[in-house]
């Protein structure tokens, strides 16, 4: 059994966005130059997520605005969490999103279902954090 890793880094302008990884997820797939096994996409900060759905624009709206109602970011008053920072939202959203996927690999290739793509979805931007991919396999 050979094992990948790598750490894929974000940086995004905002508060919260969605990006699809999933072409430097394959990318990773061919570097690693297995062909069958599992892949690990995790984010590695507990504002930010990673996870499986449709590349739909309305889709990812009504995420945005679904979270939002169940988390809403201000007033930064109504958490306890929120006095150092003012991310507690952003911790309950990366909560109900998930923190990792796992892809099975299939003739180097990732096995998925119809339409499914991985996202990375950043709750508490405008710096620095990783996404690990981990590989193992032959």
């Amino acid at each position: 059994m050979k094992s990948y890793r790598k750490e894929l880094w974000f940086n995004v302008n905002s508060r919260r966005a969605f990006i699809n990884i999933t072409r430097q997820i394959e990318d990773c797939v061919r570097e690693s130059g297995m062909k069958e096994g599992l892949v690990l996409i995790n984010a590695m900060h507990i504002s930010s997520s990673v996870f499986i759905n449709d590349d739909e624009s309305g889709l990812l709206q009504d995420f945005e605005v679904w979270l939002e109602k169940l988390a809403p970011e201000k007033p930064h008053s109504q958490y306890k969490h929120n006095g150092f920072e003012d991310n507690a939202d952003a911790h309950l959203k990366r909560t109900i999103m998930g923190r990792e996927v796992l892809v099975a690999l299939t003739e180097s290739k990732l096995d998925f279902g119809p339409w499914e793509q991985i996202f990375y979805g950043e709750f508490d931007g405008m710096r620095k954090k990783r996404v690990l991919v981990k590989i193992i396999g032959e």
